[in-house]
């Protein structure tokens, strides 16, 4: 069977069905026409010859001196859309297609691709969302420009960054007297939740990582366990749900990953063993938002105050380094493509540990002297 996006179907005759999207000037819309044959194979390889066709003729339709000019932005934004759709994972066009519809489609819509940029440095439209929300719009946004210069030969003025006011939070982590009432609290009742969390704690695991964690990713012999799935509550097409929990790869080739854990983790894990798929989740996955839930509870319970689930790898990741663990294993453990996003983003040294540094230095002062005399 064809895969998701291809267009591409068996018919009830026995032959295979592939279709493609074409313009049609007299019309004015976009239209869809088919290729046939007997194989599935067959009608991908014609599909892809009159894609490759079709895409020259646009090329040369759009080369001239004025290529583009009537080109509108809703137009490059649908058909970027289907395209991330078809080679993207479907959680990652779900983002894209739900910014485009709710911050995009109606304020840049009609206007022409050659004026986006400078309508988007003009406006404010964004200014009082989040730093986060702004930084995909924009992301957003170029990724269409790109592919209206790439497809249409346009040239388009890229949308700089320099409209977002960005205000850099501090990102915390649990102080050393957190972490004792967090442990000494998770140690007096043991359940499932509170292995979970401890496994955090332990591994640096994301929220998806674990909620996905299998039976099957735990090799005892080597006292590891492996990621090699991720669970995300995304929003979906179907209009009785508005969203839906959809397992998938971890979100890049780093992230899948064997860890390392102690002898004393393994046993907690092997405590939970319930014969079904999956760790924590029986059957299916673990819902994130139980395990958020469940420990927000645990940190009223310790009295500790309220924080988000991601703070226990934010934790993981400067106790390690604290305790002297090389950056590149670090790096490895936690599924970084670069050293740098953990030493920027993950590692927070804490006073405690800053003044422990400072308090080295007569000791290293004196050894200069000495030799010096």
């Amino acid at each position: 069977m064809g895969r998701h996006g291809e267009n591409i179907r068996k018919r009830i005759d026995g032959r295979w069905e592939g279709r493609y999207k074409v313009y049609d000037e007299i019309r004015k819309k976009n239209m869809y026409r088919s290729v046939y044959g007997h194989t599935y194979h067959e009608v991908k390889d014609k599909l892809t010859t009159q894609k490759n066709l079709l895409q020259k003729y646009e090329c040369r339709m759009y080369s001239g001196k004025d290529s583009g000019g009537s080109l509108l932005f809703s137009q490059a934004a649908k058909e970027w859309l289907e395209e991330v759709r078809e080679k993207r994972k479907y959680s990652t066009y779900i983002k894209y297609e739900l910014i485009y519809r709710k911050h995009l489609s109606d304020f840049l819509g009609s206007c022409r691709i050659t004026e986006i940029s400078a309508i988007c440095q003009a406006s404010e439209r964004w200014s009082s969302l989040s730093v986060s929300l702004q930084k995909s719009i924009c992301c957003v946004l170029n990724q269409i420009l790109r592919y209206a210069a790439r497809h249409y030969h346009i040239c388009v003025e890229k949308v700089e960054r320099a409209f977002i006011k960005t205000e850099k939070k501090p990102i915390e982590t649990f102080s050393k007297p957190e972490q004792a009432k967090l442990f000494s609290n998770l140690y007096k009742d043991m359940d499932l939740y509170i292995t979970a969390v401890l496994l955090c704690m332990y591994t640096g695991l994301r929220l998806g990582e674990l909620c996905a964690l299998r039976w099957t990713d735990l090799d005892e012999k080597n006292i590891t366990i492996s990621v090699n799935h991720t669970v995300q509550r995304i929003a979906t097409e179907n209009q009785r749900k508005k969203s839906a929990l959809m397992e998938s790869a971890p979100k890049s080739g780093t992230s899948k990953r064997t860890i390392p854990v102690s002898e004393e983790m393994m046993d907690l894990l092997r405590g939970l063993q319930n014969r079904q798929l999956y760790v924590f989740g029986g059957m299916k996955p673990l819902e994130p938002r139980t395990m958020q839930y469940r420990f927000k509870q645990i940190l009223k319970e310790a009295g500790i105050e309220r924080r988000n689930f991601h703070i226990l790898r934010h934790t993981f990741a400067t106790n390690c380094m604290e305790n002297c663990m090389d950056i590149k294993s670090l790096s490895e453990i936690l599924g970084h493509s670069d050293v740098k996003i953990t030493l920027n983003c993950y590692v927070h040294p804490t006073l405690e540990a800053k003044r422990e540094q400072i308090g080295r230095l007569p000791g290293f002062y004196g050894q200069i002297c000495g030799r010096a005399a």
